[in-house]
């Protein structure tokens, strides 16, 4: 892998963020006491609102949050500033919010705590922050063990690092739980181009595509590490598929670059260009 601040999504991966709307919004991780005081179905149905406008409006939703906190919105009104401050791109007070919500929010539901805790992950990644990313995913691990997606992403995080083994063994924890995850695969074969370790990958690439036949991303990423192992005829076939298959896409543009380089004879060709990684998924 290279850096993931190349590929990273604008979004906050859909799964745990599911699992942590529908936590809140059923007022499970408040106590007793709060729960009698607080009327659920309206600050549920707000946050969800606020939640859905930070996506497509953030300086919008962090107002309406601001007003909401000022009305005693309490943690559900930070939470959505959260939101809309990730999706503003302040990438650094997102996660410091996220994570400053883990003790109240989380409190009684390990599910929701290890929501907020990798959703904080996530925010730290993007801030270009590796190290507290990690740490922030591993503790959200602790919290929910085996879960496929923060494996996933804690790999992110570890080849940010280039702490590329690590990133692997994340990765083989993640598909032996779910062998049909086609992203892993790929993300794992990214690592072992990353390593030189050109026929591993190959092979995982060869298992994402049977799992999603003519992706074009791992099309790319497959003619990128024929081309580093040598096969310059191989990857240019790759190259001129990927391109047919998703012209108007980055692999597509991606591809096609590749092709004109070594149409040109420059030495680089097949040189990592931070587009044959595939996204994670938004919500």
């Amino acid at each position: 892998m290279t850096r993931r601040n190349a590929y990273l999504s604008a979004a906050l991966p859909a799964p745990l963020m599911a699992v942590l709307m529908a936590v809140l919004c059923s007022g499970a991780t408040l106590s007793s006491a709060a729960r009698a005081a607080d009327p659920g179905p309206d600050r549920n149905r707000e946050l969800q609102a606020c939640a859905t406008k930070a996506e497509g409006n953030p300086d919008g939703a962090l107002a309406d949050a601001k007003r909401w906190q000022d009305q005693g919105g309490g943690d559900r009104a930070r939470l959505c500033q959260a939101l809309a401050l990730f999706h503003k791109g302040d990438f650094k007070a997102a996660g410091a919010q996220m994570e400053a919500l883990v003790p109240t929010m989380g409190k009684d539901d390990p599910r929701a705590a290890a929501s907020l805790l990798g959703r904080a992950g996530w925010a730290w990644l993007r801030a270009g922050d590796q190290g507290r990313a990690e740490k922030l995913y591993s503790a959200a691990l602790d919290k929910a063990p085996g879960d496929v997606d923060l494996l996933i992403d804690r790999a992110f995080a570890r080849a940010e690092g280039e702490r590329f083994w690590d990133a692997i063994t994340d990765l083989d924890a993640a598909l032996g739980k779910d062998p049909k995850r086609a992203d892993a695969y790929l993300y794992r074969a990214s690592a072992h181009k990353a390593l030189s370790n050109y026929r591993q990958a190959l092979a995982d690439i060869d298992q994402a595509l049977e799992l999603k036949p003519g992706d074009p991303e791992a099309v790319l990423l497959r003619g990128n590490v024929k081309a580093l192992g040598g096969n310059l005829t191989a990857a240019r076939d790759d190259w001129a598929l990927a391109r047919r298959l998703a012209p108007d896409s980055e692999w597509g543009r991606a591809a096609a670059d590749n092709l004109d380089r070594t149409a040109k004879a420059v030495p680089d060709a097949g040189k990592d260009t931070g587009k044959d990684k595939p996204k994670p998924k938004a919500p």
